[in-house]
């Protein structure tokens, strides 16, 4: 068969064949993959940079996908930490790691916005419990991760998001998805923390997709703005774009109701978020998550490893 395959961690995939591959447990099964996001952490395995990275080439690259069974089932499922992804014409499913979509689901706006979307859907509803009028602050907000956060925040009942982030074009367009302000993380780091102190001091939950030195910064200016230290302060940490570790000054953690957590594979239970993700899937098919997807065949993968794209998209291979 077909697939995008890697043969050095120095160049991209390339278009090429590959012997399909074969279930050989009762609970997997073989589907025609309809779909397939390139995102970021597609990009780290297929250079060699991600944690999970064993070294072993040739690989297919791709983490999940939509895909269609021989009697016409629709799926979505998480590919396992293998060198056999899902940018294939036909990938191996695991079913305990698959849920069934409607037949009428939209293939490649769901391949382009689960990945990105379940980290802040499955951290708000598994993570913590919003209180009613709820502020979140979403650190990383430009990103597609960060933008679909600001969106699930405010469907989720959120009465106010702030939207932080660096890029100043992706900022301008948080405000048509949801978010009551949007604060630029450009600047001097007094300056930056001065203005997250303003706007989110009150904040109850922090959607955090950058770590490192910007939330370094901005835990100590959001719980020192607090108008009311003994309020919790959920900060759940979801991505390190901005760096992996962080200085925590013990004090904080005595002068604030600050409940530091993270989100994702291990913190959640893998049935946990698999339960999250049918509902996910409805609200992006229905619309009711703004989805950019661009579509290209996996003929041209490439072409598309290096494309660029307008804010907000998010590259999907289909088979042609």
């Amino acid at each position: 068969m077909h697939a995008a395959v890697v043969r050095s961690f120095d160049a991209p995939p390339r278009f090429d064949t590959i012997d399909t591959p074969r279930p050989r447990e009762e609970h997997e099964v073989l589907v025609d993959v309809l779909a397939a996001g390139l995102h970021p952490r597609v990009r780290s395995s297929a250079n060699g940079s991600h944690y999970t990275s064993d070294g072993v080439l040739p690989l297919v690259p791709g983490i999940d996908a939509v895909g269609r069974t021989e009697q016409g089932e629709l799926l979505y499922f998480v590919a396992p930490d293998t060198a056999l992804g899902t940018m294939a014409e036909q990938a191996v499913v695991d079913r305990r790691r698959a849920i069934t979509l409607p037949t009428d689901t939209d293939p490649v706006a769901v391949a382009a916005a689960m990945n990105p979307g379940m980290s802040s859907w499955v951290a708000l509803r598994r993570r913590v419990t919003l209180p009613p009028g709820a502020s979140v602050l979403v650190l990383g907000a430009t990103g597609n991760a960060g933008q679909l956060a600001v969106q699930i925040a405010k469907h989720l009942g959120a009465a106010h998001v702030v939207a932080a982030g660096r890029d100043p074009e992706r900022l301008d367009l948080l405000p048509g998805l949801g978010a009551d302000e949007t604060v630029s993380l450009l600047g001097e780091p007094k300056e930056v923390a001065d203005r997250l102190g303003r706007s989110a001091g009150d904040a109850d939950v922090v959607i955090d997709y950058l770590w490192g030195p910007a939330a370094e910064h901005a835990m100590p200016a959001l719980l020192t703005a607090r108008p009311e230290r003994a309020k919790p302060l959920a900060w759940i940490q979801i991505g390190s774009m901005a760096g992996a570790d962080i200085a925590l000054p013990s004090s904080l953690l005595r002068a604030a109701n600050l409940q530091i957590m993270g989100s994702g594979q291990g913190s959640v239970t893998t049935a946990g978020i698999l339960t999250e993700l049918p509902s996910l899937a409805k609200e992006i098919t229905s619309g009711t998550l703004a989805v950019n997807p661009l579509a290209l065949p996996l003929s041209q993968v490439e072409q598309a490893w290096n494309i660029p794209t307008a804010p907000g998209t998010r590259i999907v291979l289909t088979p042609r």
